[in-house]
């Protein structure tokens, strides 16, 4: 797995690859099918942001955020971090358009902000 983390950077991306098809529950948001590729989450963390991407590559948890449902079918390739500037919702947008991701689960991840989601999906390699 790739990490590039910088201390002052309080975004960040995890992309991760499902090797098949899967119907989950993702907490009280409901089940989704989520198809075999690639996916990316976007989240921030205000202040020690590696304590919360430790948290997120770890399988074995007790399920808290969106993503921890998610997590146990995923393997993480790659996680890097990014400036605040541009805000957590720019960011999402920005790496789905750049990368033509299509939005698997409204409301995945975004419950505190008015975006579709905060999760994309990719059959091709998705880039950070």
């Amino acid at each position: 797995m790739k990490k590039t983390i910088q201390g002052e950077h309080t975004l960040y991306a995890v992309k991760g690859f499902l090797q098949e098809e899967k119907n989950i529950q993702i907490g009280k948001l409901g089940e989704f099918t989520f198809a075999r590729g690639y996916y990316v989450y976007v989240g921030s963390a205000k202040r020690n942001i590696q304590a919360r991407i430790n948290r997120h590559i770890q399988v074995e948890k007790k399920k808290r955020w969106h993503l921890d449902y998610l997590r146990p079918y995923l393997h993480i390739e790659e996680v890097q971090t990014f400036l605040g500037e541009e805000g957590e919702c720019q960011l999402f947008a920005r790496l789905q358009e750049k990368n033509g991701g299509i939005i698997p689960a409204k409301g995945f991840g975004s419950s505190d902000c008015h975006c579709l989601s905060h999760l994309f999906y990719s059959l091709n390699e998705s880039q950070l």
